[in-house]
This record gives C-alpha cells, structure tokens and sequence, in this order.
C-alpha cells in the first residue's frame, strides 16, 4: 500500500471513528446528561484536553523529551498577561512577541 493510500485510510478511519462516538454522544438519555456528575465532567473536561494540549505544544519534542526553549519564555508572558487580566489579543501579542524575541536572541529559528 502507497503513503497516499494509508494517509487516506488513516483519515476515513478517523472520520468514522469521530461519526460514531458523536452518534453514541447523541444516544445517551438525557436523564443520564441531567445528573450532576455529568454537568461537573462537561464543565471540567474541555479544560483539562485544552491545558494538556498546550503543555504538549509547549514542552513537548518530536523525540519524546521534555524541552523548555523560547515556547516557554511566550506562554510565561502570556501567563503573566493572563493575571495582569489583559484582553485576549494582548496576551496572545505578548506570547508571540516575548516568543519570537527569545528566538531572536537565542539564534534558534
């Protein structure tokens, strides 16, 4: 089998997969959704993925190693933005500045 061929094999496999775990979602009773374990899980999950995959994005190497480069000097600006309760697209401007300052001056593009 070509690259091509297992690429779309690997993408239809996943759109079914992704198909079925939303049909399963929508065959839940909605008693099951009303309980309050299940709003507090609703609530928490989508935060939990998101800060996993941005610790992924930040610290994460394609070797599986733990890298701490000029990833880290942005999100820490972005932290800091974030407790100084800056609007969004300022901390999104002090990560990318303070990122692309600490690339700058490390020489690593």
């Amino acid at each position: 089998m070509s690259t091509g061929a297992n690429t779309w094999m690997a993408i239809t496999v996943t759109a079914a997969g992704c198909y079925a775990v939303k049909l399963l979602g929508l065959s839940v009773p909605a008693g099951v959704l009303e309980r309050p374990l299940a709003k507090r899980l609703a609530a928490l999950v989508p935060i939990a993925l998101l800060a996993a995959l941005t610790a992924l994005q930040t610290f994460g190497t394609d070797q599986l190693r733990l890298a701490v480069d000029a990833r880290a000097a942005g999100l820490a600006a972005a932290w800091v933005a974030v407790l100084l309760r800056a609007p969004f697209l300022v901390v999104i401007a002090a990560a990318v500045l303070v990122t692309a300052a600490a690339r700058a001056l490390s020489g690593a593009w």
